[in-house]
């Protein structure tokens, strides 16, 4: 056999496999681009190959070899049927939820969505307290566009009886403006960092009026912003893709980041939108990318409240903004786990030590440090922490799962009923959430 047939025929046994893993792990949130088309071009593609192989006899040829190739080229239209039909009935099963149980477990789901028909029953229905709106949304679209969909959200909820929505965005400014276009594209606040003290204040709160007031004009209420983080040292390392924090945090300086961003948030809150401080409990000192990759803090505590925690305690204690925990585990007080469903840095530090008891979001569950572990465990246990609201925002089709997994706690008795009711009054006080 020539050289080159002997390649051709690897690559297409390769080929095959990956089209299977594909098919198999079709629900995955790293796969999200073959949804809908992507998985119509998996399924033409094998059939075409199987009547390929067919028509040249590898079913006969080769013995066992050519069976094999033309079965596993026959997987991925099968794999993808599965993994559709097991989605399917996990976001039927979610929506079929008894209504009070949907309403108590849907005050504390944020999520992204691509399909104004499938939020909007989510809405409706109270699976959810609000929605995550990013750069798909506003892409090719007017303000106009989103601003009218998102009112439409609005009344659909008002004529179910329930509060209005959460309308969350991430508007940050420089390299996270998701909403820039249409929206004004601001520098970041870190551009403000070394200007004389009178003007980075006068500065921080122009941007936070000006983010405000035009987030506010489409019906947004609520921003991820700003950024707490204090800025590395060192250059980060080669496989941080999206974190990128180094670009994001305003400064190394404690004092100066508190001051910027509290200006800001001033800013930001006089246009009637809520902020949101993150990413406790920092992600200036640790170098992996948590969206892909588990991440680990072993600062001593100490050290920490002097710098880093620094401007959280400072922004929490001078203003109304919610904090953000992210998905780095706090060494000192529970390794191993990430401070996003950490009881001891939820309720032991920040509610407890802190005495904080405003609202804690956390940062997206669909983020490899969380999605690649035990997804469902890690729900559970930010609820039983003391978190108020657990935000879904890349993927948004991966809420039914997270929401399954609330429900079948919910059903076991797992979820602490104490922790839930606090968190209840903390919403309806914090957000007038009824």
């Amino acid at each position: 056999m020539h050289i080159g047939k002997r390649i051709g025929i690897i690559l297409v046994w390769v080929t095959g496999l990956v089209f299977v893993f594909a098919g198999v792990n079709n629900n995955d949130p790293y796969l999200v681009v073959l949804r809908g088309t992507g998985n119509l071009l998996l399924a033409i593609t094998s059939v075409a190959v199987v009547f390929t192989l067919v028509r040249r006899d590898a079913w006969r040829r080769g013995r066992w070899a050519g069976k094999l190739l033309v079965v596993l080229w026959c997987l991925p239209p099968l794999a993808i049927l599965t993994s559709h039909v097991t989605f399917e009935l996990r976001k039927r099963s979610v929506l079929q939820t008894e209504p009070a149980r949907a309403r108590s477990l849907g005050r504390h789901f944020i999520v992204g969505y691509s399909s104004f028909d499938e939020v909007a029953r989510l809405a409706e229905q109270g699976l959810i307290a609000g929605i995550y709106v990013t750069r798909h949304n506003v892409a090719g679209r007017t303000a106009a566009a989103l601003k009218a969909e998102i009112a439409a959200l609005q009344d659909r909820r008002r004529i179910a009886g329930l509060p209005p929505l959460i309308v969350a965005a991430d508007q940050e400014g420089g390299i996270v403006s998701h909403l820039a276009p249409p929206l004004t594209a601001l520098p970041s606040l870190a551009s403000l960092a070394e200007l004389a003290p009178d003007e980075q204040r006068a500065k921080a709160e122009e941007f936070g009026r000006i983010h405000g007031r035009e987030m506010a004009s489409l019906g947004v209420n609520l921003n991820f912003a700003p950024v707490l983080d204090l800025r590395p040292a060192a250059r980060r390392n080669r496989f941080d893709f999206n974190t990128l924090i180094s670009q994001r945090a305003i400064s190394d300086d404690p004092a100066k980041v508190s001051m910027i961003a509290a200006a800001y948030i001033h800013g930001l809150e006089a246009s009637g939108v809520g902020a949101t401080v993150k990413h406790f409990p920092g992600l200036g000192r640790v170098r992996a990318d948590t969206h892909h990759f588990s991440a680990d803090l072993d600062t001593p505590i100490g050290e920490l409240e002097a710098t880093d925690w620094r401007p959280f305690r400072e922004v929490l204690s001078t203003s109304d903004a919610r904090l953000m925990v992210g998905h780095v585990a706090v060494g000192a007080l529970d390794p191993g786990r990430p401070a996003s469903h950490s009881k001891a840095v939820i309720d032991g530090l920040i509610r407890k030590t802190w005495n904080y008891q405003g609202i804690v979001v956390t940062d997206d569950l669909v983020m490899g440090a969380i999605y690649q572990h035990d997804f469902c465990t890690a729900v559970v246990e930010a609820l039983n922490a003391g978190v108020d609201l657990l935000l879904v925002a890349y993927d948004g089709a991966q809420f039914y799962r997270i929401f399954a997994c609330a429900s079948n706690a919910a059903n076991r008795d797992a979820l602490d009923t104490g922790m839930l009711r606090d968190s209840e009054i903390r919403l309806k006080r914090t957000l007038e959430i009824d």
